[in-house]
């Protein structure tokens, strides 16, 4: 006869510090999912205010055009600068803090900055491409990822 599978032990809750209190009150919340929607995990970056206008602009831009397809070299450059910003952000940034030093944090750069090039190069031919569907596409996904 089998058994019923026994069920993981609880840890008791440990009481939050001072400072972990303090650091629980920094991290938001995530976005209220949609009803029904599945939560998953993600990563964002905050990126400048001039960036943010210039987006939203090319957007706007595209959204509201008959012909989305004149906006395509505006969408690619953006989407270019995103892929920079947040590769500084996630990579850059955190090499900073760990304080690899100067030789270290000059050469990541300087590979990344080369890496951005190859890679502006392929969003270039990737949404040149693309037809009208596409670029509201790519736009829509965008704004969630604003959200």
């Amino acid at each position: 006869m089998a058994q019923p599978a026994s069920r993981p032990r609880k840890r008791p809750v440990k009481a939050k510090s001072a400072k972990t209190a303090k650091a629980a009150k920094r991290v938001r919340a995530a976005p209220a999912a949609r009803k029904g929607a599945v939560r998953r995990p993600f990563l964002r970056f905050y990126h400048s205010a001039p960036l943010r206008q210039r987006t939203l602009a090319v957007l706007d831009g595209l959204e509201s055009s008959g012909d989305p397809r004149q906006h395509a070299e505006a969408l690619a450059e953006v989407v270019v600068e995103l892929t920079r910003c947040g590769l500084d952000t996630y990579f850059i940034q955190s090499l900073k803090r760990s304080k690899a030093g100067f030789i270290v944090e000059q050469s990541a750069a300087l590979g990344l900055g080369g890496a951005v090039k190859v890679i502006a190069a392929v969003i270039r031919n990737v949404i040149g491409g693309m037809g009208a569907p596409q670029l509201l596409s790519v736009s829509a996904s965008i704004r969630a990822f604003m959200r």
